[in-house]
């Protein structure tokens, strides 16, 4: 709800958030009271407006990079110049529509950047120490908005986005020029590459190391030296609950059978001392993954540092994938525990795996009866 102050400003002539802003940083209030004659009443209202915009930038510096990422290739300059002009339009779809369900056009704006020359996912780092080349001149809360530019010729990558970010809309990014140009998402395409762990040494060849373990496995796993789901269970939640820096809920049963299931090579629903010590390697770089993109140490990750953490486990996923991964492991704070990010990968690595295996003829799609589909759905 709008204060007073707020409408007395606009009053003074601040009609958008853009007359607060002097390039990319919100002016000082020295500043606004020689432009726009503040008075000393004024100050609070502009250092919890500053506050709040601040923690805004804050936040979207971590989010921004995720938005879709949209490839602009300028091919020809107009005619008699040495730069390319083209009109950029980002239009919120079906608003109107969700009017009658209570919700307001969204604030939205959109930033261009130089093209590195790769078609790949820009990463949050490039976006720290790039500055963007153009922009919509606002943030505003149309339900369409254009703006003219001039650029050298190139590749370029337009950003949509809303101001304020975990905001979730449809949109239509259009561009219009004399001359050639081409648009396209990068989305990129799905990769796996999952090295194949070594195997441990044999018994007589164990560091003092692997022999520790070897004992440790031994009393576990009891006589007939092999590892149930509901054994793999206690010993998960009991040394992951011990684990530094790492905050899980508690595995449940379905995830261990589901653990059991991708390292069983035996294929008799437990696993021996061979299979358990590949999965113990794995989860050791697993959680190493985990605390490297928990940048703020909270025990969780982001879901929008997933992305590069998938990579580095060895799955890259295009946007689609990645969305569907996000909405089921994420919690309503867009936070992901241990737990969920162990889950995530081991059903990534078991559906990869089987695909695979059915994959004979190395394509990138399979053929499957409505039986075989089923019983893999259920398996993975």
């Amino acid at each position: 709800m709008e204060s007073i102050s707020l409408k007395l400003w606009k009053e003074k002539g601040i009609n958008i958030l853009e007359d607060l802003f002097e390039g990319n940083k919100i002016k000082s209030y020295k500043r606004l009271v020689e432009e726009f004659k503040f008075s000393d009443k004024d100050i609070f209202t502009y250092y919890r407006v500053k506050h709040y915009l601040e923690k805004v930038e804050l936040v979207k510096e971590d989010s921004f990079w995720s938005n879709p990422q949209i490839q602009l290739s300028l091919k020809e300059t107009d005619d008699g110049h040495h730069e390319c002009t083209f009109i950029a339009a980002l239009m919120q779809k079906n608003r109107r529509k969700l009017r009658k369900q209570g919700a307001d056009m969204l604030t939205i704006g959109y930033a261009i950047y130089q093209c590195p020359g790769k078609e790949s996912q820009l990463t949050k780092e490039y976006f720290k120490f790039n500055p963007s080349k153009a922009r919509s001149k606002t943030y505003i809360n149309l339900r369409e908005i254009s703006q003219r530019f001039k650029l050298p010729p190139g590749d370029y990558i337009l950003i949509p986005t809303t101001f304020e970010p975990h905001q979730e809309a449809d949109f239509c990014v259009r561009i219009f020029s004399e001359k050639k140009a081409e648009i396209k998402e990068i989305d990129g395409d799905i990769n796996v590459d999952i090295p194949e762990p070594p195997k441990p040494n044999p018994p007589h060849q164990e560091t003092e190391e692997e022999k520790q373990f070897r004992s440790l496995f031994e009393q576990v796993a009891g006589q007939d030296m092999e590892v149930s789901a509901e054994e793999l269970q206690q010993i998960l939640n009991a040394v992951l609950t011990r684990t530094k820096n790492v905050k899980v809920k508690e595995l449940t049963l379905l995830s261990c059978i589901n653990i059991v299931s991708l390292m069983d090579a035996s294929g008799n629903g437990k696993l021996n001392f061979d299979e358990f010590k590949i999965f113990w390697d794995k989860l050791k770089h697993w959680i190493a993954i985990f605390l490297q993109f928990d940048t703020d140490k909270s025990g969780t990750m982001s879901s929008y540092e997933l992305r590069l953490a998938l990579k580095a486990a060895g799955f890259q996923l295009n946007n689609l994938v990645l969305q569907l991964v996000v909405l089921r492991y994420a919690d309503e704070n867009y936070q992901i525990t241990f737990d969920d990010f162990l889950n995530c990968l081991v059903r990534l690595e078991n559906a990869c795996r089987v695909f695979k295996a059915i994959n004979q003829s190395n394509s990138e799609s399979i053929s499957l009866k409505q039986a075989e589909f089923i019983s893999l759905a259920i398996n993975i």
